[in-house]
């Protein structure tokens, strides 16, 4: 094909993308955004471990610890959430997360505008149940140990 009948078709052709306000709608296997519940949290930053996009940030201090999470970043693949022991991580249905009912993922302008970051107080996990002792063993019936009699 002629190089320039080929660059007028494309010049003068029409848009064939879809204009900025038009998005698709969000998928079925969609998760949503990862929510934080800062009084379940215990500080112990195996969700941060688990991320594998970056998304959530950790930084210990004396006393409390700064947690973060870039939604920009996060690829929702749920990780972080399944590790999370204390259930202080769950996806989606709250503030600006999506449920499979809405009807597109929030549009951001700028990196890191919906990041969101919290400063928590360090706390101890509950105490697990201490196991109770076991009971000595006793032979039934002991046997020479001397082999004498």
């Amino acid at each position: 094909m002629n190089i320039l009948a080929m660059l007028w078709k494309n010049l003068w052709g029409g848009s064939r993308t879809l204009l900025f306000p038009a998005r698709p709608k969000v998928t079925q296997r969609f998760r949503g955004l990862v929510q934080f519940d800062p009084e379940l949290c215990t500080g112990c930053a195996i969700c941060k471990f688990r991320c594998t996009s970056r998304a959530i940030t950790y930084q210990a201090g004396k006393g409390e610890f700064t947690w973060g999470y870039d939604p920009g970043q996060c690829t929702f693949c749920g990780r972080c959430v399944e590790g999370c022991t204390e259930h202080a991580l769950k996806e989606g249905h709250t503030e600006h997360a999506l449920s499979q009912e809405s009807a597109c993922p929030p549009i951001y302008l700028q990196q890191g505008e919906l990041k969101k970051t919290y400063t928590v107080k360090r706390r101890t996990p509950a105490p697990k149940p201490a196991a109770t002792p076991a009971k000595p063993t006793t032979p039934a019936t002991e046997s020479n140990p001397g082999g004498t009699r």
